[in-house]
This record gives structure tokens, C-alpha cells and sequence, in this order.
């Protein structure tokens, strides 16, 4: 099941459209129930964008929010679990660690906790309205039983339910800037009793902020209780800023999991923290490392480890695996708007690339049509901030339209209609290639840790546009040797019509070795070839072209199928290549009404006769081209009375990949009979359809089909 959009066929419509206000309060106390009900200790809703393309996280139940923030806006076609529960209408499941490094690898690297999830969409009365999802802690068994299953689906059921009563009441849900925490303020004080302990004891909320601390604790950590109070632990304390503490702290809130850690207060105090987290945050309990039996020799380091935050190296891995797939310029930039504009809340995106003095626009998206289009060809020596990034390698951010109207005042694109930029350099083996421009359509700060990372992705872009820019001209170069060796247009024959199709391979540059001709040799009579040329590069092109040449120059000279074939073989024997070559030709005597074939190693035609059957010829196959130069070509004649139609074809119309050649032959032979009986261009086009060559082709794919009509 997909997203649907309004009311197409599908389970549901959108819930967009509707009036503005907000309906959070009675979705929020709904997931609240979610411990008592489910047993899970944190979760989310996400609510569909208004256009329908996105999911923004609206409301989060405990530790969800340490996680969320790099999926806090989730295009639909991202690979994670809640896109893919508003995609597919089902629940998804992920059962541990293992799980999910294998469905969602981007995803487990940025999140290495220990955790179940589970997803569902949020439907109702036709209506699709989010995603809701909820975690376990790590002692839940990898599978979700049938029961949890059955009251998980319940739950997502109440959850739509209120949605679309709070819709119907005017007061239809809308995410936030920032999603709303379904509880507030759930860590409760220490009492007196926690402050008589001889240990220190911290309370930490979900924000991860001390929210309470004792005398003890204040002590042991060195700060005063108010200097505390409020801040994050490594913030506040220089000794605790090693993204490992941090990383302990966040696998204890997402796993439900208690941990500990050692960690080395200066100069030579050594601290043993006890994290027992719940679902409104953690207890913290601090005593000196000697006390707990875990004490260290002097001097000796604690363990460390790098762990990025999960935003940052998220963005980081997700854009560079979907950029591993990104092929053309159009790709990058398909992959760039889809994939990381939803994640950073931007509007619009553009690539440009300095190019012969000038700003070139390669592809951009989210902005008004026409409007990118005027800062096509900007001269490098204006003062604009695109020309500015494109020729500085020093990434600039604009927060307000404000700040950039103050470095370029009265410049035309403070008039795109957005309130804030970033001006990502890109650069790739050491040369500034050009800029990518994030656009938001409200004012937006970026912090430090988000500048890092759009200035990594930056790098990311830019490598992999200067790839497909290397195959976009590779590509145009190939075309275009393909183009100008194959025919523009077949020649117009009274008593014969024709009809020609060509498909080229879709892996590797698109381009091949089969090639097709139709060669006026006297008043009566026409040579019909159809070959394929080993290979799909340039080089398999290049002998093709030169194979089609010496079949027209022989074909001319007036020589039978069997004599052309001959010649053709020794010339390419000749050119001192390792390329092999099949080739079908075929001399039509318009006359006699007849035609004679000969074969060198090609498929066999196929006949349709005035009687409606359909068959395969039986031609004397000879030696591929290439193989003996000495090899003979016999002939064939074949009867060609009016209504009789031949089809030939490459092998690429019927061997795919597993496919039964046999089998592939028959059924292509079973498609001419039934549609023999059409306009060429309709039977061709069946033909081509029946191998189900619409995307995805290992091979080139030619069919030529020619037919005997009244002169």
C-alpha cells in the first residue's frame, strides 16, 4: 500500500488541506498512555506534511527526543522504519540491533543503542494522518508477539480516531518548529531522604539537564548545586565533554538499560557514574571510583571512544549512500532535494557550477518556476553570494534576510521569496567546482554542529557531481557516436512496409553494438540487415559502425546475402579486433515477390503469413563474424506473398537474465500471432512489451519489421 495522494485509489487520502490550528493536546495524551498500554518507554507521532510529501515529527514520549532531531522531517521515500510504515500501510518491525543494522544500516550506524521499535500508520475513515512509532527497551524479546502486535495496531487505531475528531471539531493537528513533548516536567525533586546518601545522587531529564543534585554530588563533581542545576553535564564540567560520557547517557535513556562509566575528575580523582534511566529520565548515582571496587593505577587514561552525534553522522551517511547511486547531475541533484532539504527544514535547493567565467544553474528545486532561471550565466566577476561561494571556499550562512541584505544590498536574490540561506562551497580534489544553495522559507539559525555537517555534505556533493558531470559527457559523446551510425530514418520502399524499434541497454553508458538497415539496391529489390556487435561501450559501436558500412558497400555491388556475409567477415577478421559479430541479411525481390536470407550466427527470424500462423524460420546459421575467416554463409528463399510479415530482432529481446531461451522464443512467436494482424508500429511495439523491456535492460534490444503490401 503507498501514501495516497487526495482521494486516489489507495486506503486513504491526505489529511492536508485543512483549516489552520492545532489538535496536539488530545494526540499527546494518547502516546502518554503508551507505557501502561504497550509497554514501551518512548515513542513519536509524525504527522504528513500539508503537501503530502513529508513527514514532520509532531509530538515525542520520553527519550525520543535525544534521537529524533536528524529525522525530524522524513521524506517519504527515506530508507527509514516510519517512511517505510507510511509507504507500505503495515507495521514495521525492528527487533534489536541486528535487525536493524541489516534493514536500516544508515540508521544503526547513527544509532548504536540497544532498542525495539515499531511503526504503524495513523489511519482513519480513509484518511492517512501520520506515523506513529514507540521503542522497548533492549530486554524486549526480537519478536513482536501476536498480542503486542494486535494492541500496537489498537493503539495507532485511537491515535487516528482523535486525529480526525479533533479535525472534524476545527482543530486538526499540525507539527510545530519543534516537536511538543507529550509529558512536562516529569522529574520529580530529590527529597531530603536522597540527600542524606552518602553517594552523590543526580536526577538528569530527557534533555539531558541535571534537574536536581545533591550536596554529595556537588561535591564530588566540583561545581556549587546552582552552577549545576539546569546545565548538561558536559557542558558545565570540561572533564565530561569526551562524546563518549555523552554517548553512555544516550544508551541508557534509548536501551531502558542501566550503565556505567568511569571517568577521571582532575587531577587524580577518579568517579564512578550509575545511570538507571525510566521513561521521564535518569538517575544518576556518583561515587569515587575506589569506593565502588573500580579503581585505576595513577595517571592511567580512561577508555575513549569517538561517537559522533546521531544528526550529524546520520545526514553524513544517508547523503553519501544515496549519492553512491546518483548517476547523472539531475540525479545529484534529485537525491540532494529529496533527501537531506526535508531533514534540514529547507524550502529549495540549487546547484551551481562555475563554468567558462560564468555561474551555470545545473538543476534546482522548491523555487517558483523562472525564477533561478535569471541567475543563469552570472558573470564570476559580480558581487552576488552564489559567485561569492562559487569562487571562496568558505561556506556562508545568512539566518535573516537581513544579514544578507547587509553584504548585498539591493541583489535580486534577497527577492526569491525566502527568509534564509546557506552557501555550501563545493570543492572536490582541491578545485571549487561551484555552490550548493539550501533555501529556507523562514528564518533559520544554524548552529555549530549543523554548519559541520552541511559543510561535510558539501564535500559529499561535490564529488559526486564532478562523477556525474564525467558521465553526463561521456554519455553525450556516446549517444551521439550511437546516433549518427544508426539510420535517422528507414527509406521509403512502394510494396514493402517497415517498422523499427531500438532500445539500448540501461546499465554501463547506454550504448551498444546492435544496429539494423534497410538498403535500396535496385529498382525491385531492397537488403534488409539487422546485426549486434559484441559489447555496450564505444568500442562495440565503433566496429558496428564499420560492419554496417561494408554490409551497405557489398549490399550495393549487387552481391547475394551469402557473398555479403563472406566479405563482411573476412573485412572485420581484417581490423584485427577480438569483438564478435551476428548479423542477419536479407535480399527482398519486390518482383517475384520473394526474399532469400542467410545467417551469420543471429537469431532466427520470425514469419507471419497472410494465414495468420506465425513461425520460425529455419535459415542454414553459419559462424559468427570473426571467428573463421574462411567461413561460408548458405541462403535461403523464403516466399513473400502480400500480407506476410517478417520480424527480425537481437537476442536482446528475448535473453534475460534466467530466462529460458526456448521458452523466450516461443512466446514471442505466440505474440506475433496474435497481433501479426496490426499496424506495424502497434505489433512492434507489443513485441517490445512482451519482453518487458520498459526500465530495466541488460542488453541492447533492436526489432525490424517489414511486411509485403500491394505496390
Amino acid at each position: 500500500m503507498g501514501v495516497p495522494r487526495d482521494r486516489s485509489p489507495g486506503p486513504g487520502h491526505l489529511a492536508t488541506g485543512a483549516p489552520a490550528g492545532r489538535g496536539l493536546d488530545a494526540a499527546a495524551e494518547v502516546l502518554r498512555s503508551a507505557p501502561a498500554r504497550l509497554d514501551a518507554h518512548s515513542g513519536g507521532l509524525y504527522l504528513l506534511s500539508e503537501d503530502g510529501q513529508l513527514l514532520e515529527l509532531a509530538v515525542t514520549l520520553g527519550s525520543a527526543r535525544q534521537f529524533t532531531r536528524p529525522w525530524q522531517r522524513v521524506g517519504l521515500t527515506a530508507p527509514v522504519p516510519v517512511a517505510d510504515a507510511a509507504r507500505s500501510g503495515r507495521i514495521v518491525w525492528v527487533g534489536g540491533t541486528a535487525h536493524m543494522a541489516r534493514r536500516y544500516p544508515r540508521v544503526a550506524v547513527a544509532m548504536p543503542y540497544a532498542f525495539c521499535l515499531a511503526a504503524a500508520p495513523v489511519v482513519s475513515r480513509g484518511t492517512v494522518y501520520g506515523v506513529v512509532f514507540v521503542l522497548w527497551p533492549a530486554m524486549h524479546p526480537p519478536e513482536m508477539s501476536a498480542g503486542e502486535r494486535e494492541r500496537f495496531a489498537a493503539f495507532a487505531g485511537r491515535l487516528a480516531e482523535v486525529l480526525a475528531d479533533e479535525a472534524a471539531a476545527g482543530r486538526p493537528a499540525r507539527a510545530g518548529p519543534r516537536p511538543e513533548p507529550a509529558e512536562r516536567g516529569t522529574t520529580a525533586p530529590l527529597t531530603a531522604m536522597a540527600a542524606r546518601l552518602p553517594e552523590g545522587v543526580c536526577g538528569i531529564d530527557l534533555d539531558g539537564r541535571l534537574a536536581a543534585v545533591t550536596p554529595t554530588a556537588a561535591e564530588l563533581l566540583g561545581e556549587p548545586v546552582e552552577r549545576l542545576v539546569g546545565a548538561r553535564p558536559w557542558t558545565v564540567l570540561p572533564w565530561l565533554r569526551d562524546p563518549v560520557y555523552e554517548y553512555h547517557y544516550r544508551a541508557a535513556v534509548i536501551s531502558g538499560q542501566a550503565t556505567s562509566f568511569v571517568a577521571l575528575r582532575p587531577p587524580d580523582r577518579w568517579l564512578s557514574f550509575e545511570l538507571y534511566p525510566d521513561p521521564s529520565g535518569l538517575t544518576a548515582r556518583i561515587v569515587p571510583a575506589d569506593a565502588a571496587g573500580r579503581s585505576r593505577p595513577a595517571g592511567t587514561p580512561p577508555e575513549r571512544a569517538t561517537h559522533t552525534r546521531p544528526g550529524a553522522l546520520y545526514h553524513l551517511l544517508h547523503l553519501a549512500g544515496a549519492l553512491t547511486e546518483a548517476v547523472s547531475v539531475q540525479d545529484v541533484v534529485t537525491m540532494v532535494s529529496e533527501q537531506i532539504v526535508p531533514a534540514f527544514g529547507g524550502q529549495a535547493v540549487a546547484v551551481l557550477l562555475a563554468e567558462g567565467g560564468r555561474l551555470r544553474i545545473v538543476g534546482h528545486r522548491g523555487y517558483p518556476p523562472g525564477l533561478v532561471d535569471r541567475f543563469d550565466g552570472t558573470p564570476l566577476t559580480e558581487s552576488t553570494p552564489g559567485v561569492q561561494a562559487s569562487t571562496n571556499p568558505v561556506p556562508a550562512y545568512f539566518e535573516t534576510r537581513e544579514d544578507l541584505e547587509r553584504l548585498y544590498p539591493g541583489r535580486e536574490e534577497t527577492q526569491d521569496g525566502m527568509a534564509a540561506w546557506a552557501y555550501l562551497p563545493l570543492v572536490t580534489s582541491g578545485r571549487l567546482i561551484g555552490t550548493c544553495v539550501l533555501a529556507f522559507a523562514e528564518p533559520h539559525h544554524f548552529d555549530l554542529e549543523e554548519r559541520a555537517v552541511l559543510t561535510s555534505l558539501g564535500g559529499l556533493i561535490a564529488q559526486a557531481l564532478d562523477r556525474a558531470r564525467l558521465y553526463d559527457t561521456k554519455l553525450g559523446l556516446a549517444q551521439g557516436l550511437q546516433e549518427s551510425l544508426l539510420p535517422r530514418a528507414l527509406p521509403d520502399v512502394p510494396g514493402l512496409e517497415v517498422s523499427a524499434r531500438y532500445l539500448p541497454a540501461t546499465e554501463g553508458m547506454d550504448i551498444g553494438g546492435d544496429f539494423y538497415d534497410l538498403i535500396r539496391v535496385g529498382p525491385d529489390s531492397v537488403a534488409v540487415v539487422i546485426g549486434d556487435v559484441q559489447g555496450h561501450n564505444v568500442n562495440a559501436a565503433a566496429l558496428m559502425g564499420q560492419v554496417r558500412t561494408a554490409v551497405r558497400a557489398f549490399a550495393t555491388a549487387d552481391a547475394d546475402p551469402s557473398t555479403v556475409l563472406s566479405r563482411t567477415n573476412r573485412l572485420v577478421a581484417d581490423l584485427d579486433t577480438s569483438l564478435l559479430a551476428s548479423c542477419a541479411y536479407l535480399r527482398v525481390d519486390l518482383a517475384r515477390r520473394e526474399a532469400w536470407l542467410a545467417d551469420a550466427g543471429h537469431p532466427v527470424p520470425l514469419l507471419y503469413g497472410p494465414n495468420g500462423r506465425a513461425r520460425a524460420l529455419e535459415p542454414l546459421v553459419g559462424m559468427v563474424l570473426n571467428v573463421d575467416p574462411a567461413a561460408d554463409y548458405p541462403q535461403i528463399r523464403i516466399g513473400l506473398p502480400i500480407g506476410t510479415t517478417l520480424a527480425l530482432y537481437t537476442d536482446g529481446l528475448i535473453d534475460t537474465p534466467g530466462a529460458d531461451l526456448d521458452r523466450a522464443l516461443a512466446d514471442l512467436t505466440a505474440t506475433l500471432a496474435r497481433h501479426g494482424g496490426e499496424p506495424l508500429d502497434r505489433l512492434a511495439d507489443a513485441l517490445v512489451d512482451r519482453a518487458g523491456h520498459g526500465e530495466y535492460r541488460t542488453d541492447d534490444v533492436a526489432l525490424l519489421l517489414i511486411r509485403a503490401v500491394p505496390r
